[in-house]
């Protein structure tokens, strides 16, 4: 059987060979770094998916070999398959430079600026690209259109303030799940994500949308302000589920688990098992398994995408010998205990399995045998 024919494509003065009927993007995903242009829509563990957000437009300045001639306009490098010979730019091009800006000041009309407070503060694409090609103002002199919070679940509540429409949420629950109950409503500035009237996001598998938003429009109501995602450190863990694969990544702060995701890669898409398969994984071990003795824990997730979770995140780093002891001759004596002083710290109280935000009345002791009432 003869061997399959390869393309060779040259992306910023790169070439490399890749399969026919492979895209701009998985082409430049392969070489990797800068050279892959950013994708807020494009998913490639769901069909149908890219098209949208148009963050990925390139410049093809040859066509093909057989023919060399430039096309006229950007192309969606996550729709666009490449051809034998084929010349792209990407950040060796001013236009697609200048046409990125453009796209990240669109998306970026009505998304308000909730970084400070948004659960996805630290991992969000949309922070990555509005740093990246952002400007410090906004040409946009019209009322941002707004939506209120809406619980799509028991455990899923809905900002469509911060939503950018990229439909990974509709792909995943129609792909993944048995029933798709949420879709794209309206048209125009009027669409919105919402689910059908008197309906809720309720099957085993609803949890997966959470994983695939790139903004934080989708947020995990147990993990909701509990903590920052650069404060907790992640772990790569496994069970035996019926359900799922079980391969799972939990976020930790000491013993505690204050969420689980699945496993992601460096572009921020769930990670394929050993066996070849999508690692989906269930709302059980999302959200019911929230206890380290629950999982086998591997040790520590190497982080791969350039964020800040990556801080104080240390692998394979040996920890400096305490030598206080060998110089005194003896263990230094606590002068004070922090827990027994303080008026606010009770170390008891365990922010990841409070049912919901912690607030100033869960940390207060009770006085005169009263109960403690925590403020909601």
């Amino acid at each position: 059987m003869s061997e399959q024919q390869l393309f060779k494509v040259t992306i910023d003065n790169i070439t490399v060979e890749v399969a026919p009927g492979t895209t701009i993007l998985q082409a430049a995903r392969k070489i990797g770094g800068d050279v892959a242009p950013p994708a807020m829509c494009f998913y490639s563990k769901l069909k149908g998916s890219g098209g949208k957000c148009r963050t990925c437009l390139v410049e093809v300045a040859a066509g093909s070999a057989a023919d060399p001639r430039p096309m006229p306009k950007l192309v969606a490098s996550c729709r666009t398959t490449v051809m034998d010979g084929m010349v792209v730019k990407n950040i060796t091009s001013e236009r697609v430079i200048d046409a990125r800006k453009g796209v990240v000041e669109f998306l970026l009309l009505n998304h308000p600026l909730d970084c400070p407070i948004c659960d996805q503060a630290g991992e969000c694409h949309l922070q990555d690209l509005g740093y990246e090609h952002g400007s410090e103002g906004t040409r946009y002199a019209f009322d941002r259109r707004t939506f209120k919070r809406e619980d799509i679940g028991p455990y899923i509540q809905l900002h469509m303030t911060r939503c950018i429409l990229c439909y990974r949420c509709v792909f995943t629950a129609e792909q993944v799940t048995n029933t798709r109950v949420h879709g794209v409503l309206d048209r125009g500035d009027h669409a919105a994500i919402s689910t059908l009237i008197g309906k809720s996001i309720d099957n085993d598998f609803s949890g997966n949308v959470i994983d695939v938003c790139p903004v934080g429009a989708l947020t995990d109501k147990t993990f909701r302000f509990k903590n920052r995602v650069w404060f907790l450190k992640p772990m790569n863990a496994h069970r035996d589920c019926d359900k799922c694969c079980g391969r799972v990544t939990l976020w930790n702060r000491g013993d505690e688990v204050f969420r689980v995701t699945a496993r992601k890669d460096e572009w921020g898409e769930i990670e394929d098992t050993p066996d070849g398969k999508t690692g989906w994984i269930c709302n059980t071990c999302r959200f019911e398994k929230k206890n380290t003795s629950d999982w086998i824990i591997e040790g520590p997730r190497k982080i791969d995408r350039h964020s800040v979770i990556s801080q104080g995140h240390y692998v394979d780093v040996v920890r400096p010998k305490e030598t206080l002891p060998e110089v005194m001759g003896r263990n230094p004596r606590l002068l004070m205990d922090i827990h027994s002083v303080s008026q606010v710290n009770r170390p008891e109280v365990k922010l990841s399995e409070l049912p919901g935000p912690a607030h100033s009345g869960d940390f207060k002791k009770p006085t005169n045998g009263s109960a403690n009432v925590d403020n909601q």
